[in-house]
């Protein structure tokens, strides 16, 4: 079971993950906190269920090497929602 800690830490981590992952993938402007969180979340699964496949092990804790797992994850993901969506060009 999963404490109070560790689902603060999912939260703070996959909101700087997401927000991060968003300012690289230029998609900034168009995403709020809550979806950076979400984002970042959802990268951190990404991360996690792809390091495996390459002989690392998976993260746990509050750690900076989680917060890398969780960016390139978020980075992952919002490049397959941008191939699926489209460039948005700002007006």
């Amino acid at each position: 079971m999963v404490g109070l800690g560790g689902i603060l830490g999912a939260i703070i981590i996959g909101g700087l993950a997401g927000w991060v992952a968003s300012m690289i993938m230029k998609t900034d402007q168009s995403m709020g906190i809550f979806m950076n969180i979400v984002v970042g979340i959802i990268g951190a699964v990404i991360g996690n269920l792809l390091l495996p496949m390459l002989g690392i092990s998976g993260t746990e804790g509050f750690t900076l090497w989680s917060f890398v797992v969780a960016l390139i994850g978020a980075i992952i993901l919002l490049f397959i929602v941008k191939l699926f969506t489209g460039r948005k060009t700002a007006a």
